[in-house]
């Protein structure tokens, strides 16, 4: 999957549903919480900037890596 050198925002990698199944799977408890939605219009950039000071910095590797094999 392009990632758009992680500029491809996370509406993008919802509205794909095989992307989309790559989140649910790993982070199943994010992908259920209510505030997702104002998350559409931020960047894969940004979410790896929020995300990492609550993920691990191989699970984020992991998955950019598994979202690049799409």
């Amino acid at each position: 999957m392009n990632l758009k050198q992680n500029r491809i925002t996370v509406g993008e990698l919802l509205d794909n549903p095989a992307s989309k199944a790559v989140f649910l799977r790993r982070f199943p408890t994010v992908m259920k919480h209510p505030m997702l939605g104002m998350a559409r219009s931020m960047t894969l950039e940004q979410l790896i900037s929020f995300a990492g000071g609550h993920v691990p910095k191989d699970v984020i590797q992991d998955t950019l890596r598994e979202l690049h094999r799409l």
